[in-house]
């Protein structure tokens, strides 16, 4: 009996995986031919280059400066490839947290206004209105929004880099870069399907209990996320697939 039960539940789960991969699909389809989400979507890709090549330019301006306070150029050619192989990874470090930190701002001065944005113009489409909270003044919503931002992008944010930091550190190195990897497609699908219940202002509680309910979907929306080059296209039009989502499960 439990094991039949058993079955039954990772078919769900098996289910709810796939049903994250196809409306993530169906959200980038639905985005690209639909003209004012496809814009937006150029807009919010946009905004995080440009913030990236500007952070990462202003850090390796001073790069040198930041190597010389860690470390002085020794005299000593036996380690001096020490330093410049420091370097190397400084350098490295630089442009990763010059990305991370882009990213972050990005979403909350940009993007996650565009991403409602882009959410309230799928509700509309499919719907043909939009939900609404009564009584409730433009500036409210606003502060509520960028409010709600910064906990989903802080909390993946911080994850990330102290796994990161994990992996250097220990010999499971390998498995923790799987974990990251798993717990980054989540909060950046949660990012996405969000949108609409912050919009109607419910509890943050309330919203994260639903994420911890529903993580194969969330990992099947996030997965395509894991491809590169492909991954940028569908992180700009995923507010998209997750309204459907919200739409059809409401």
């Amino acid at each position: 009996m439990n094991s039949h039960h058993e079955a039954h539940e990772e078919k769900i789960e098996l289910m709810n995986f796939l049903s994250g991969i196809r409306y993530n699909l169906r959200g980038l389809w639905l985005g690209i031919k639909t003209p004012k989400l496809l814009v937006l979507g150029l807009i919010r890709f946009g905004a995080v280059i440009i913030l990236t090549i500007l952070f990462a330019g202003l850090l390796l301006l001073y790069h040198r400066e930041i190597l010389n306070a860690m470390w002085t150029r020794p005299e000593s050619l036996w380690i001096a490839w020490l330093w410049h192989l420091l370097s190397w990874i400084l350098s490295l470090l630089l442009v990763v947290l010059s990305t991370v930190f882009s990213y972050f701002v990005s979403q909350i001065l940009f993007s996650v206004i565009i991403m409602d944005y882009m959410s309230q113009i799928t509700e509309r489409l499919i719907q043909g209105r939009e939900e609404i909270q009564e009584h409730v003044s433009l500036m409210h919503k606003l502060f509520s929004l960028v409010r709600q931002e910064i906990p989903r992008t802080m909390l993946p944010v911080t994850l990330a880099l102290l796994l990161m930091a994990l992996s250097w550190l220990t010999p499971l190195g390998p498995a923790v870069m799987v974990l990251s990897s798993v717990i980054s497609v989540i909060f950046l699908a949660w990012d996405n399907t969000d949108l609409l219940p912050a919009r109607r202002l419910d509890p943050f509680g309330k919203r994260f209990r639903f994420l911890l309910r529903t993580l194969p979907f969330h990992i099947g929306f996030g997965l395509l996320f894991l491809i590169p080059g492909l991954n940028i296209l569908f992180l700009s039009y995923a507010p998209v697939g997750a309204t459907l989502f919200q739409i059809d499960r409401k």
